[in-house]
């Protein structure tokens, strides 16, 4: 019975012993192994541009990193993806998005690949010019590392649209060059009409919004988008005629105000107060654009609409007529899209308009004051307001 019991013993002791060998092959050699295959699987390199040449945006004020839209897609960034950019100054924007246009609310950041930009541009959009916001000067750089794949991809897909320049595509010409005349309150009839430029041909539809314009009598253009010396470059570039324009620029008729998109800033309103206290001397029709009639232009129509007595739905629906013109997105046909455009890019013009801080509540507002308001503020005397109002309601 002993030598049993030792006999057990022993070969319980084997036993043991092959387990526990077992047990530290399986804690210690395999999960090595485990670890590394995996970790060789899933390591992924970070994703980054490394450091690139800034320059200064000097239209709105943004930054042009020193790499074309297409060599940064290619390089594996995508519309809709989060990124952070770092200046060599230590300027930092942490979880921006990047979007193939202007997709983020008022005064917030983003990287731009808009079409027809020769590099990515980082910048707020609406807001204070980043270059000098982030202190950057001449020989600074600036570096872009994906923060998180595709964490904006709602928002590009819902907003993501992109028009062409062939007329071809185009119900009309009005459509086209989203050329039509304002109204809203007690705006007079075919007093004031909006478009697309009918000078800066880079999407080739100055030639028909010039058109429109002098068949319409327009008399007066006020230019929220280029400078006299923009202006006058056109002239010297242009395959198409130019004479209507010419003339009413040598007669003096047309206001070149140079404008930055940020409709909220002392500069912008002032420049803005500038050009209407000009306008108001002469006789109409009179004529407001930008480059696409959209942004600048959907601002200041809206103020004056508002001016004039328009409400709130009266100034969206004039807005939102230029993205059904350029991409097909109204309430009817694509009303996701077309709520969204709102949310993201109309109601804080709303706000502005009405007198209300960036995030203030659209209820009740008052946008006749809030837009009279706008305007003495940025140095119009309430005698001009009323002359102003008085050219275009015409009473």
């Amino acid at each position: 019975m002993q030598k049993l019991q030792k006999r057990f013993t022993a070969v319980l002791s084997m036993f043991m012993a092959l387990v526990l060998s077992f047990m530290l092959v399986g804690c210690n050699v395999a999960p090595s192994q485990q670890e590394n295959k995996p970790a060789e699987q899933t390591q992924q390199k970070e994703l980054t541009t490394g450091a690139l040449a800034a320059t200064h945006e000097t239209k709105f004020g943004g930054v042009y990193l020193d790499i074309t839209i297409e060599d940064f897609n290619k390089m594996g960034f995508e519309f809709g993806d989060s990124v952070d950019v770092t200046f060599s100054n230590g300027y930092k924007l942490t979880d921006i998005p990047y979007y193939n246009g202007y997709y983020t609310k008022t005064g917030e950041a983003l990287i731009s690949g808009y079409p027809g930009y020769p590099h990515i541009d980082v910048c707020v959009n609406n807001g204070d010019p980043l270059w000098e916001t982030a202190g950057l000067k001449e020989g600074d750089t600036g570096t872009v590392t994906l923060h998180e794949k595709q964490k904006y991809a709602t928002v590009q897909k819902a907003l993501g649209a992109t028009y062409t320049k062939n007329r071809s595509d185009y119900a009309s010409d009005e459509v086209f060059a989203n050329f039509r005349a304002m109204r809203g309150g007690n705006m007079a009839e075919n007093v004031m009409y909006r478009s697309a430029s009918p000078i800066d041909n880079q999407n080739n539809r100055a030639p028909y919004a010039a058109e429109l314009a002098q068949k319409c009598g327009v008399q007066y253009i006020l230019d929220l988008a280029d400078s006299n010396e923009e202006i006058e470059g056109y002239y010297q570039k242009a395959d198409y005629d130019v004479s209507w324009h010419k003339g009413l620029y040598e007669a003096g008729n047309v206001t070149a105000l140079d404008l930055n998109a940020n409709y909220r800033s002392k500069k912008y309103a002032e420049r803005l107060v500038a050009g209407l206290r000009e306008m108001i001397k002469h006789e109409g029709p009179y004529l407001t654009h930008c480059t696409e009639g959209k942004d600048r232009t959907g601002f200041t129509c809206a103020l004056l609409e508002g001016l004039c007595g328009a409400s709130y739905e009266e100034m969206r629906d004039d807005y939102m007529a230029t993205y059904d013109n350029y991409y097909g997105i109204s309430e009817k046909n694509d009303k996701a899209r077309y709520d969204a455009v709102v949310e993201v890019k109309f109601n804080d013009i709303a706000l502005c308009v009405g007198g209300q801080p960036l995030g203030g509540s659209l209820d009740g507002l008052d946008y006749a004051a809030g837009a009279r308001k706008y305007l003495t503020d940025a140095g119009m005397t309430d005698a001009e307001v009323d002359q102003l109002i008085a050219r275009l309601t015409k009473k």
